[in-house]
């Protein structure tokens, strides 16, 4: 998993509340098996028009918010179905953050497991981002786990909560596969000893 300390990057606003995980990636697009390939169809059918069509009105279509890497979003995002495709999309997409005022938990667990960083802001703050977002050209933030904290070049300053596991893990990039592998020397003694006592 690739680590996340601190991170700075343009910020692309989706202004809308309880975003499910069918529209983050739609169920036809859940074929493969790999972590890859699904960032071409992350929001396929709302960056379209009934025609097939990109939709210029759609916030990533827009030429000022190509290569995002923070997604500001409404309350509840990542609601619905427990799809692990949902942050995987996100991240292949080239987000590292997503910022709103609440997140579905297993969506939030997900991304956490996954290098993706959900940060909850208060409704103040989320809507001074967005506003910023869509007012400016180029708005970017800086996302720093090691302080918690969310800023930008001018005047915004925001704290954020995370448990201290889950910080941990995601500096060290750690999923839960690199935390069974820190007891790798434990889990080979182990099984070179249960080996002896079978012959």
């Amino acid at each position: 998993m690739l680590a996340f300390r601190i991170h700075t990057g343009l910020v692309a606003p989706l202004d809308r509340a309880n975003v499910d995980t069918d529209q983050i990636i739609p169920k036809q697009f859940l074929k493969r098996i790999e972590r890859t390939g699904f960032g071409e169809f992350l929001f396929y059918d709302w960056r379209r028009l009934p025609n097939g069509e990109v939709d210029p009105a759609f916030p990533l279509n827009q030429s000022k918010y190509h290569g995002a890497s923070i997604l500001m979003a409404g309350k509840n995002f990542g609601c619905g179905s427990s799809r692990e495709h949902a942050p995987w999309a996100l991240a292949d997409f080239g987000f590292r953050a997503i910022i709103a005022t609440s997140f579905a938990d297993i969506f939030a667990n997900n991304c956490l497991k996954n290098g993706l960083l959900p940060v909850v802001l208060d409704e103040h703050e989320v809507a001074t981002i967005f506003q910023r977002a869509q007012e400016r050209i180029g708005y970017q933030l800086t996302v720093d786990l090691d302080r918690r904290l969310v800023t930008d070049s001018e005047d915004f300053v925001a704290s954020f909560s995370i448990d201290d596991f889950q910080r941990e893990c995601l500096m060290e990039g750690l999923d839960d596969v690199g935390l069974t592998l820190r007891h790798e020397a434990a889990i080979t003694a182990y099984e070179m000893q249960r080996l002896s006592w079978l012959q």
